[in-house]
């Protein structure tokens, strides 16, 4: 029996009724190679990734495994009344398995039979490192930030950002010769982050990873395994290469279709002066050079960029646009923001970051009203006019309404012409009849590029956002970047996306279990001075 190494997919198909996601799709994935799956939202990148690891079955084709993988789960669920530290054991279910039974043996009667079967099990957990199991699983909970005390808590016992930090640790746990990780930065601060980068880096077998986070798909990816035309093509290199690779191949096709169908129409020109006279051979060689040069149906490619830009109202604010004087929350006796004033000024663009859990949404809620302090104020600068982005979309677009996309955005502004609405609409994808989907059938990708529709629409001079790029794909989130930083008003943003907050803040908000602290410069200036401390 020979033993694989790689990831391979033979002949893959998948479809859902009518819609086909993939036909025919064959590829390998290679032994120490990361690779990035991309594609935009509902390509099926987590469909392929459910049915290589086999929670999915492809209406055809078979997928061929190494014999230990490790698969980031999201079902924290079924894990509540788990230990924090034998949830990440159980990684190794061979491991897990032989542990379980061990100690249930050990609570019998001890018998011959017993014996025998309890040396076969302590053998399974020599081989598979059982007695370091412990300890190798407290180096990655540490490694992602969770602290000690919470190790043998029960999962329902720890937050829940926390407990899919755990998942993680979980699927990275036993040396998996292959593994597969749907989003693993989602619950993770800019910290975790790193050391996860480093961890792969230092990693042996084959990773397939699915992530919103172009700066964590440029860090870590070998290989981009991109997802388009219903199958997968793989390019060499990280994301930024290949969408390079990809649109210089299109645009190289594009040169090539202009050129076929200016010497069509030179073809056509002479058929037609001498169809009828006495160069007949030539003309019939012309014909036959014309249908070679007919041009290929051009396929559209899968990588479109919205067009994000803002436009701040010619009242301009005062020097001071938003102030928060000593204002503080707590939930069940719990401190979350404790006497933080700040200023935020004309002009600035600052990015708010931490690990989560520590308030920073607390805080945005307060800044804009849609949350109470407990104690001090919030005060609105002169003629400081905001549009606001939630982490919560239900916050600001109601699900149950019956408008469609176009009439709810058109509602969001008195005298707004229905010319005004489509361009906007248009430069965040929604194309012809996409303009007039019903609200409550919006997908979260769907629903955030709704929003900043509307945010492009409204009179504003400060842009607050909290955690735009949560459903956004990667091309959205690099032109929310780039409209962001080209604003000329004012701009709050939280985010983990590095690149978002690397481009835009220029100051910075930072929670940290000690507090909150304001710091005066971008981030890469932040991490330096941290590094030095």
């Amino acid at each position: 029996m020979i033993l694989t190494m790689s990831v391979t997919l033979q002949e893959i198909s998948k479809s859902f009724g009518s819609r086909i996601l993939f036909d025919g799709v064959t590829a390998t994935f290679n032994q120490g190679n990361r690779y990035g799956l991309t594609g935009p939202n509902g390509a099926g990148k987590s469909t392929l990734l459910k049915i290589i690891n086999g929670e999915e079955t492809p209406s055809s084709g078979t997928v061929a495994l190494p014999d230990r993988v490790g698969m980031l789960r999201q079902n924290i669920e079924d894990y509540r009344d788990y230990d924090v530290i034998d949830v990440v054991i159980m990684g190794n279910q061979r491991l897990w398995d032989a542990m379980t039974e061990r100690d249930q043996l050990y609570e019998q009667e001890m018998t011959d039979e017993v014996g025998m079967r309890l040396g076969d099990l302590e053998g399974i957990v020599v081989e598979e490192n059982g007695y370091s199991a412990e300890s190798d699983a407290e180096m990655l909970l540490a490694g992602m930030g969770i602290p000690e005390e919470h190790h043998h808590l029960k999962m329902k016992e720890i937050p829940t950002d926390i407990q899919f930090r755990v998942l993680l640790c979980q699927a990275l746990f036993g040396e998996p010769q292959a593994l597969f990780l749907d989003e693993p930065t989602n619950h993770l601060d800019m910290d975790s982050i790193r050391w996860l980068e480093e961890f792969l880096h230092n990693y042996t077998g084959v990773i397939i990873v699915i992530s919103h986070d172009r700066h964590f798909l440029n860090a870590i990816t070998t290989d981009i395994a991109d997802i388009d035309y219903d199958t997968i093509i793989v390019y060499p290199g990280n994301y930024d290469e290949m969408v390079f690779q990809k649109t210089s191949v299109r645009d190289q096709a594009v040169r090539e279709g202009k050129s076929r169908e200016k010497k069509v129409a030179q073809l056509k020109e002479f058929i037609a002066r001498f169809g009828a006279g006495t160069r007949a051979s030539q003309v019939q060689s012309r014909k036959r050079e014309m249908e070679k040069l007919q041009p290929q149906e051009l396929k559209k490619s899968n990588i479109e960029r919205p067009y994000i830009r803002f436009i701040p109202t010619e009242k301009a604010p005062g020097k001071i646009v938003l102030k928060a004087d000593s204002i503080s929350k707590s939930y069940d006796g719990n401190n979350v923001i404790k006497n933080f004033s700040f200023e935020l000024e004309k002009g600035d663009k600052v990015g708010v970051i931490g690990a989560n859990g520590l308030g920073k949404t607390t805080l945005i809620k307060m800044l804009t009203g849609y949350l109470e302090p407990d104690s001090g104020k919030v005060e609105l600068g002169h003629q400081a006019q905001i549009a606001y982005f939630p982490q919560n979309h239900h916050d600001v677009i109601d699900k149950s309404t019956n408008l469609n996309a176009f009439d709810w955005i058109k509602s969001r502004r008195e005298g707004v012409y229905d010319q005004e609405v489509r361009s906007v609409m248009g430069k965040m994808l929604f194309g012809g009849d996409d303009a007039f989907k019903a609200v409550k059938t919006l997908s979260g990708g769907e629903t955030a590029r709704v929003i900043l529709a509307e945010m492009m629409l409204l009179e504003h001079n400060t842009l607050i956002f909290d955690e735009p790029n949560n459903h956004l794909d990667l091309e959205a989130v690099s032109a929310l970047a780039w409209g962001l930083n080209e604003y000329k008003g004012t701009v709050l943003v939280v985010s983990h996306d590095r690149d978002l907050i690397e481009t835009v803040a220029k100051k910075l908000i930072i929670f940290t279990e000690d507090g909150i602290e304001v710091f005066q410069g971008p981030y890469a200036e932040y991490i330096e001075q941290k590094a030095k401390t």
